[in-house]
């Protein structure tokens, strides 16, 4: 196994976050993974349980630039990509927010289709195109969106396409009754969830620790019978009576590296079934699409993954 340097910085990341944040170490896990293998990470969760806290932290916790964009019913694609000026007698261009290293897309569902797919080519190619010429994004690009489950009444819902961008569906729940309270005696004490530097969260790693550690993540062998796995639970996906659209190729490249990335961060130089089963739920969650008569029955995605997770035998 490569050296600890590099995951010593990234364990200490989710240490600052933990500052500004009570819980939630799922998620921000779940963020980290996005970090290691490029991803993009969706949150979901319903008002107040600190989404965009969460981001926010992370974004401080890294010598990164973060910025973040409030997605309107009025927001325009040149809002988030840019656009040519004439200024000075030429036409200049002027970056939007997502020429940045962490973009937090707040309430990205709020927003017209037009508007979310303008971060379509961003997520995929890392770069955008104005006028015909593409610009390359910097280097590492990470966004972070947020979606509210609860209110529909003026949302625009995210396309397959589009969801299929994001390497993980995170659903961010409610704290526990211990966790709520210690939330409170925060809040009580005078934290001021807007002022993170006063709450002492500081970056701890950058660019440079995060490509070490992406080298060690591609360095973490997969065995031949744990590659056969993840595709045997992807096309699982696709015969399921309760699916009415499977996993894409694209979801079990996601799975094996998620995979990867969690067997890393726990110090293991190789991929088991564990480290699959683990990631599989935030992974393939947003990748299939279920029958509308068992939505009407209360069915959810987790239920039908978890169906699968049991059918598929793990290889030994």
């Amino acid at each position: 196994m490569p050296s600890d340097g590099p995951r010593d910085a990234v364990l200490r990341v989710r240490d600052e976050v933990a500052k500004a944040v009570v819980g939630q170490e799922r998620v921000v896990t779940a963020l980290v993974v996005a970090l290691l293998v490029r991803g993009h990470v969706l949150l979901e969760g319903v008002p107040g349980v600190a989404k965009t806290l969460l981001a926010k932290a992370l974004a401080a916790s890294l010598e990164l630039d973060f910025k973040r964009l409030q997605f309107t019913p009025d927001l325009m694609p040149s809002d988030v990509v840019g656009q040519l000026i004439y200024e000075r007698q030429e036409f200049r261009f002027r970056p939007g927010p997502v020429f940045t290293n962490l973009l937090l897309a707040d309430e990205v569902n709020r927003t017209p289709p037009k508007t979310q797919a303008a971060l379509l080519e961003a997520m995929e190619e890392r770069q955008v195109s104005v006028e015909g010429e593409p610009r390359p994004l910097p280097k590492p690009f990470l966004v972070v969106a947020t979606q509210n489950p609860v209110e529909y009444e003026g949302t625009y819902p995210l396309p397959e396409a589009q969801l299929d961008r994001f390497l993980l569906k995170v659903l961010v729940d409610y704290p526990s009754a211990e966790e709520e309270a210690a939330i409170l005696g925060r809040h009580d004490a005078g934290l001021d969830p807007h002022d993170l530097a006063s709450i002492g969260v500081r970056a701890v790693a950058g660019a440079a620790d995060l490509a070490a550690a992406r080298s060690e993540v591609g360095a973490v062998t997969v065995d031949d019978r744990v590659r056969e796995y993840i595709v045997a639970i992807v096309r699982a996906t696709r015969v399921s009576p309760s699916v009415s659209l499977g996993a894409s190729p694209r979801g079990a490249t996601m799975l094996l590296w998620t995979a990867k990335a969690w067997a890393w961060l726990a110090g293991k130089p190789f991929v088991t079934p564990d480290e699959v089963k683990a990631v599989a739920l935030p992974t393939l969650r947003h990748r299939i699409e279920l029958r509308p008569d068992v939505e009407l029955e209360g069915g959810t995605p987790d239920g039908v993954l978890k169906g699968v997770l049991a059918s598929v035998p793990v290889p030994r």
